[in-house]
């Protein structure tokens, strides 16, 4: 009878090789240090939940070729049809090796460290004046749509509503426990064609608006000291101007080292968009920490955005043909009316099937 592939041995064998970080990681979990440590009790969580499915897939390996010993050996000692039934025994049970081999593989995949964070995400309008921040009200509202259909709670951190009811700029934060994961993939320039409403000859305009998705940092995290920091407070003011409130609550920090400029004016407090400037900041930071270290980062917030233009663009929303096409992966569909009322899972679910075959490629490449 056939055995085992010796690549599933080294597969498997890379599985039980974490079999003493898992131990490690069973008494930092019952250290009441760990607990006190929001940050370091999730990197911790996750690293452990990882490591026990590779626990559970070894004990799965272990029964599987008790299995397969049994029945092979009578298989040996039978005639006729108990023979030929201990044979289906044995590949059955190598099927089944086979089917977990491809289970540690996805195992193997290293996760995302940023997998549970709540996600900032910031949208401004770009190239094509007003129709562009017209397109940038309709991204807010398709997110918020999308939030909405997975249960997600989305708070708006700061608005800036154009002339004509379009948005100048938003900032807002999604709280769900797989929210970065269906987001993550939603930065960059994001381009429309379509008639604006401002244009009385009914000729279909290109125009633009930018996204940048961010992953929450705590203070723990992204250490600001309040010396690298320029604070402006000056009177919030509504579309066009407009002062809203007669009090200096609105606020602007500019953080020197990097450059970046937040601004908060939606809070009628100082003190609450100071926290919110800052919550925004400590996730701008941290991405561009990040982006540092790997150029090709995601969550490198100036490669999101990148300059607006109407040539640079993740997505294009056709609105003449009813099609929304994502240019990362080739794919089109003329649903544009659902993709734009929040069903974005059109799109978002072949950007993770995509996502999940390459890294299975990276993984089987690089592993073994």
């Amino acid at each position: 009878m056939s055995q085992p592939s010796h690549e599933h041995d080294a597969l498997f064998e890379r599985l039980a090789a974490h079999a003493g970080e898992f131990r490690e990681l069973e008494q930092r979990l019952a250290d009441p240090a760990t607990a006190a440590d929001p940050n370091e009790l999730r990197k911790v969580s996750q690293r452990y939940h990882q490591l026990q499915a590779f626990v559970d897939a070894l004990a799965t390996r272990d029964r599987l070729l008790d299995d397969i010993a049994a029945a092979s050996e009578l298989a040996e000692v039978a005639d006729g049809d108990d023979r030929a039934a201990f044979e289906q025994e044995v590949l059955a049970g190598q099927r089944e090796l086979d089917v977990l081999a491809l289970h540690v593989r996805e195992l193997l995949i290293p996760p995302d460290p940023d997998a549970g964070r709540n996600v900032i995400v910031e949208i401004r309008g770009a190239e094509g004046g007003e129709e562009a921040n017209l397109f940038a009200g309709d991204l807010f509202d398709m997110y918020r749509g999308y939030a909405q259909l997975h249960g997600w709670k989305l708070e708006v951190l700061s608005h800036d509503a154009s002339d004509l009811g379009g948005t100048n700029q938003v900032t807002f934060i999604v709280r769900g426990d797989d929210a970065w994961q269906h987001l993550k993939f939603e930065g960059g320039p994001h381009r429309v064609q379509r008639v604006p409403v401002t244009e009385s000859q009914g000729r279909v305009h290109t125009s633009s608006a930018t996204v940048a998705v961010l992953p929450e940092a705590d203070e723990v995290e992204v250490e600001i000291d309040d010396r690298d920091l320029d604070i402006d407070v000056y009177r919030s003011s509504g579309a066009g101007g407009q002062h809203v409130n007669t009090t200096d609550s609105a606020v602007r920090i500019t953080h020197r080292p990097s450059g970046l400029v937040v601004t908060m004016q939606d809070e009628r407090s100082q003190l609450q968009n100071r926290a919110r400037a800052m919550q925004v900041l400590r996730a701008r930071l941290k991405a561009h920490a990040e982006s540092e270290q790997d150029s090709q980062r995601s969550a490198d917030r100036r490669s999101q955005v990148g300059g607006g233009g109407r040539s640079e663009k993740i997505r294009t929303y056709n609105f003449k043909e009813g099609r929304v096409t994502d240019h990362r992966i080739g794919l089109t569909i003329h649903r544009l009316p659902e993709v734009l009322a929040g069903a974005l899972d059109h799109v978002i679910e072949p950007l993770l099937l995509e996502e999940r075959e390459r890294l299975l490629a990276e993984e089987t490449e690089g592993g073994l």
